[in-house]
Parts: C-alpha cells; structure tokens; sequence
C-alpha cells in the first residue's frame, strides 16, 4: 500500500464501508498445561483518541483492565516513544499491525521491537500493491485477486516470514473478507494461503468477525488448523446481514459493541484455546454509535472477561 497508506486504509475504508506473548520466543507446542491465552485490545478501535492523545488513551485503557494492546500505527508519535507511553501506562505491546509491501522490511522490524512486540502482522498484505489514490480503486483491487495473485503473495509472506525469523520477530496474516471469494470449485486465497506459507515462517492472526462475515465458522479452522493460528481479532456485527467477501459500503455488516450483535464466542474461544492462540484482541469498526471509543472499549473488556476470567 504505497500510494494509499494503511492509516488512510483504516480510517477512510470504515467510513468508506472497508475494514480494512509478551514477547513469547522459540517454539510453542500445543500442551495441556500452555498458560492461559492473554485478552487485550487491537487499537485500531480507539485510532482517533491516540491521534488526538496517546498517554491519555493508554492510561484510559488501563484504568478500564487492559494490560495487553496490539498497535495499528504509533498516533502521532514515534515507535520508540509510543513505547514510552505504553510503559508509562503498565502496557504490553506483543503483537504490532505493520505496512508491509515489497519493500525492506527492516524499518518494520525496528519499529516492532521498539514497542516490544514479538508478532509482526500484516493487516493487508498484496504481492503487487496497486497504484490508486482513490478507496473504491482499492477496493476494487482487493476483490479481483485470482488465486494466482494470492498465490504471489503467499510467496511474499513466505519472504517476510524469513526475514523476520532472521531479526527475532514471527510474522503473521491477518485477513479480512475478501480473502475466502469462492474462485470456482470452493478453492479461496484464504486456502492458498494457508497451504503455500511455511507453517514456520507464517502464523496467522484470525480475524474472527471478518471470517463469520464471510459465512464460514472460525471454529473449523482452529481445529483443522491446529498450530498455525497465534492471535484472534473479536468483533462483533450486528444481525441481519447476508455473507458477504466484499468491502465494499453496500454490503458491508454493520459493527458493535462485544455481545450486541449475532456472534457467540465462547465455542471460537474454546476451540482458539485448544489451537493454541495466544492472544484475543478485542476490536470494533467503526462507526461507534452512541457511545465514545473508550465506552466501548470497556463493553468489550468486561466481556471478554466474563469468558475468559469469570469470576
């Protein structure tokens, strides 16, 4: 995304219909006794506080119970005094949403350690990124892939994953909608995907309300995936809407508040906890209705709570 960045990405594409541990390290088996998966925030959710204030939106997500965000961007500041700010709050920073193209991914990687994230994610990850100034050209780019172009970009993923692997860092994916278009025969980017990244190389973030949205259950990945999937995104849409793989306005459910809409997490937790996920990162596209960020932020805390902890 050179022309078009992914801030521009997140914050146009809600308002355009588009969506756009602590540093765990060596290898991870899946075990009866592995410690209990950390639930936290994706700060894509309150993007518009930490422009305006970064200490003041960390210290509030804080005082609400957070303890574990994952970054989509610094606000306004740089990597190593956002970092400042998370200290200064009591926060943990273990996975960071990155713009990764074709490019060098080194920077990428500096600003990751910086924030202390062990997790390098891609939030939209295409091997050749189109050269369009507009949200509908993106857009329109994303839904005409062919499982040839997921193809080039499993092999892009399989190059950062390398790299890096060689800087400390484990790479992962993170979809959205698009990605399980039917391309003929029930054959899905997703599953090119999945099938042509090193398992080693390439872990996957599961957008778990992107996935529903496109009318297929997170809950028969985890299981037939066991291994691959290190963090969930939970979000919720309101009922009413029909499948869809496309971001385009038109077609696009509607988000809320955790517990307000059509989906029930506690069968996906189950399943993300015995795939070994790590991490459960609450997060709410916009527009927030009748409520700040940070209100909702803390309806989506106490219920992830209320499975995850419950008293």
């Amino acid at each position: 995304m050179d022309r078009l960045t992914r801030r521009k990405f997140l914050a146009q594409g809600s308002a355009a219909g588009a969506a756009v541990a602590f540093a765990a390290s060596g290898q991870h088996s899946l075990r009866a006794e592995a410690p209990a998966p950390a639930f936290g925030i994706q700060l894509y959710t309150v993007a518009a506080d930490l422009e305006a204030d970064v200490p003041k939106t960390l210290d509030a997500l804080a005082k609400i119970g957070y303890r574990v965000v994952e970054s989509a961007g610094f606000g306004k500041l740089s990597a190593k005094d956002f970092r400042k700010a998370l200290d200064g709050a009591g926060l943990r920073c273990p996975s960071a949403h990155l713009r990764f193209g074709a490019g060098d991914p080194g920077p990428l990687f500096e600003d990751a350690h910086a924030v202390g994230a062990h997790y390098a994610v891609s939030s939209v990850l295409m091997s050749k990124p189109p050269e369009v100034a507009s949200m509908k050209g993106f857009m329109d780019a994303l839904n005409s892939q062919t499982l040839d172009s997921f193809r080039q970009t499993a092999a892009l993923a399989n190059q950062i994953g390398a790299k890096a692997k060689q800087a400390g860092l484990q790479y992962a994916y993170h979809n959205h909608n698009f990605e399980f278009k039917d391309q003929g025969g029930g054959a899905t980017g997703y599953g090119v995907l999945l099938k042509e990244t090193d398992p080693e190389l390439v872990k996957f973030e599961l957008d778990c309300g992107w996935m529903i949205a496109a009318g297929l259950n997170p809950v028969d990945y985890f299981k037939n995936y066991p291994g691959r999937y290190r963090m969930i995104h939970v979000k919720d849409f309101l009922p009413g809407a029909k499948p869809t793989t496309s971001l385009d306005p038109e077609n696009r459910p509607s988000g809320t508040e955790l517990g307000r809409g059509h989906i029930d997490y506690k069968p996906i937790f189950a399943a993300a906890a015995a795939a070994g996920v790590e991490y459960y990162f609450s997060e709410q596209e916009p527009p927030i209705v009748g409520m700040t960020a940070l209100d909702a932020a803390k309806i989506n805390y106490d219920y992830m709570q209320a499975i995850l902890r419950p008293s």
